[in-house]
């Protein structure tokens, strides 16, 4: 979450994205950089756009970060650091080199999977170009391996048939035969680190699918779930069931919506409660202090006229937002059926 302007004003409290940026920016290009090697696409994504959108940053916000971060390292020991480099150093000893070299690339980077990884550094819209013209199969198996929000881009690029094509195929995965992982990463130009890797991938499913579904256009959204019903109207409120939309914030817990509300900007929520039920603006201002609940309320009333496509991106920002935190076990979600989703 980039900080704001009038955030800039004054220190306020930052969120863990914020006083990531800020130790980044800290630390100078070069430890910068070697910290984000270490990362994921999409983890560099989001640090990257906060520390592009930060501008004044105080004193006292530098020395709370730096002291946060002193705090945390110093409860950490040395297992662990530099562990690749001793874990190729060790099997190079034991089993030489060629041996080795293989058995280290398996580990080490993904073995079978490490072309499917690169595609998570590309754009959407490449990725798409990709795999336009490959087996539907193929189709459905890339979107599958994707974060849901990437996949829900990749697929946007597809018309309507062909969307509906590859998530119900993904919806019917549940494991990839290692043939198929083959083709992909020939597809891909990428090469095995040896072909004893006869095991199954656990990929796609009902659940799956339900997550690329929350990260599609409102309107391309009711298009697909009625057309899957169309053709098989249990799938489609399985699928249904475990989709999480903004309204089902209602029925987070107060401690998940406090800690929800700590991670999401004023401006962001304002333009989200415009479009939202009673019940959940509800919900949002129980769990904020009186004053800060009179604030919104202020603020909620003050805002003109909002689009409903700025309405749809602000929730769509708070729900990707309280699906990592999901991921990361520091909140619970339920889906329209009441199905926990972690």
């Amino acid at each position: 979450m980039p900080m704001s302007e009038e955030a800039g004003k004054r220190p306020a409290k930052m969120s863990k994205l914020d006083k990531a940026a800020i130790f980044l920016l800290s630390l100078g290009e070069s430890d910068a950089a070697a910290i984000l090697k270490h990362m994921g696409p999409k983890e560099v994504q989001r640090v990257g756009s906060a520390m592009a959108g930060l501008r004044t940053v105080h004193r006292e916000q530098v020395q709370e970060v730096m002291g946060d971060f002193i705090e945390v390292v110093s409860d950490q020991t040395s297992l662990g650091v530099g562990a690749d480099g001793y874990i190729r150093s060790m099997l190079t000893q034991a089993l030489g080199e060629d041996k080795a070299n293989s058995l280290v690339d398996r580990i080490l980077l993904g073995g079978s999977t490490s072309g499917l990884d690169s595609l998570k550094w590309m754009e959407p819209r490449a990725v798409a170009d990709v795999i336009r013209f490959e087996h539907p199969q193929i189709q459905a198996i890339v979107v599958a391996y994707l974060d849901p929000d990437m996949a829900a881009e990749v697929v946007g690029y597809f018309d309507h048939k062909v969307r509906l094509d590859i998530l119900l195929r993904v919806a019917a995965l549940n494991t990839v035969q290692p043939s198929a992982l083959k083709e992909l990463n020939e597809i891909l130009e990428k090469q095995f680190a040896g072909n004893s890797n006869t095991s199954r991938a656990a990929m796609g499913g009902v659940k799956r699918t339900a997550d690329i579904m929350n990260f599609l256009e409102s309107s391309t959204e009711s298009q697909l779930i009625e057309a899957i019903r169309e053709m098989d109207e249990d799938l489609s409120s399985r699928i249904e069931d475990l989709m999480f939309v903004f309204d089902n914030l209602a029925e987070v817990d107060d401690r998940g919506i406090q800690a929800l509300l700590r991670e999401v900007s004023s401006e962001v929520l304002i333009v989200a409660l415009k479009g939202a039920d009673d019940a959940i603006k509800d919900k949002i201002l129980r769990n904020m202090s009186k004053r800060a609940s009179e604030l919104l309320q202020d603020d909620l009333e003050a805002k003109g006229p909002v689009r409903i496509s700025e309405v749809e991106a602000a929730q769509k920002e708070i729900l990707t937002i309280a699906r990592r935190m999901a991921d990361a076990g520091e909140i619970v979600l339920g889906g329209k059926g009441g199905e926990e989703m972690i």
